[in-house]
């Protein structure tokens, strides 16, 4: 099966603070990822050297067999977070065309061929009747899809997603994780997240990270090690980690 991330022995630090150490880690093209581990353990840091925008201090990092930087805008990204002033005047549509804006425009103008885009990527995530809606007044969870279709609108080869339910309830998380499953029968995904019972349900692959790195397929999974990563008594179901 065809690799989409690799990593060889990469390590990173913030001012001389180890983040992260001697990673390695190979996903492949039908894989659904889950990356969990405490705060402060280096997961955000990990989803950015994967997107190209920090570099490793040692080791090498490939996304489709090229650097991160050649290979970003094959790369769709939800953020953990996205601001947007609740008073502005933007639409659901026009967050959504954010998406087809290539980093080194300048000035641009929206083609009629990016609002097809943006409507066929609303389309497919049931939103496209949230087109005209003013983004602040839209739910915890159709916004969560606006984001998720901003991200897919340029057709990337890989989904990324920080944390993408921290805000949202249950009912949404569930709506959301169904989404990305249906999602993950075109695309590999790669899922920040600190829902382990919701995620284990979905994942084939977890990455528990905590400065260092251990891969397991999800039915490997056990409270014991669960523990053993966050460092403090979990409620988990079987999975096996020694971070």
């Amino acid at each position: 099966m065809k690799t989409v991330i690799e990593l060889q022995n990469v390590s990173f630090s913030y001012d001389l603070r180890p983040i992260l150490e001697n990673l390695n880690l190979e996903i492949k093209v039908r894989d659904f990822t889950a990356i969990i581990g405490p705060n402060g353990g280096g997961k955000t840091t990990l989803l950015r050297l994967i997107l190209g925008s920090l570099q490793p201090d040692r080791g090498n990092i490939s996304v489709f067999g090229v650097s991160p930087k050649k290979a970003r805008f094959q790369i769709g990204y939800v953020p953990q977070h996205a601001f947007f002033d609740q008073g502005f005047p933007i639409t659901a549509l026009e967050v959504v065309l954010m998406g087809t804006i290539q980093a080194n425009s300048l000035f641009f103008r929206y083609s009629p061929r990016d609002h097809l885009a943006a409507m066929q990527a609303m389309d497919a995530l049931n939103i496209a009747d949230l087109a005209d809606v003013r983004y602040g007044q839209l739910s915890g969870g159709e916004k969560q899809r606006v984001l998720i279709a901003r991200a897919l609108v340029g057709k990337p080869k890989l989904l990324i997603l920080d944390e993408p339910t921290a805000s949202v309830d249950s009912r949404v998380e569930h709506d959301v994780y169904e989404l990305l499953k249906e999602l993950n029968g075109e695309i590999p995904i790669l899922i920040v997240s600190h829902d382990l019972g919701f995620v284990s349900s979905y994942v084939n692959k977890v990455v528990c990270l905590n400065k260092q790195l251990e891969v397991h397929d999800v039915d490997d999974i056990s409270k014991g090690v669960i523990t053993n990563l966050y460092k403090s008594p979990m409620e988990m179901i079987n999975h096996q980690c020694l971070l």
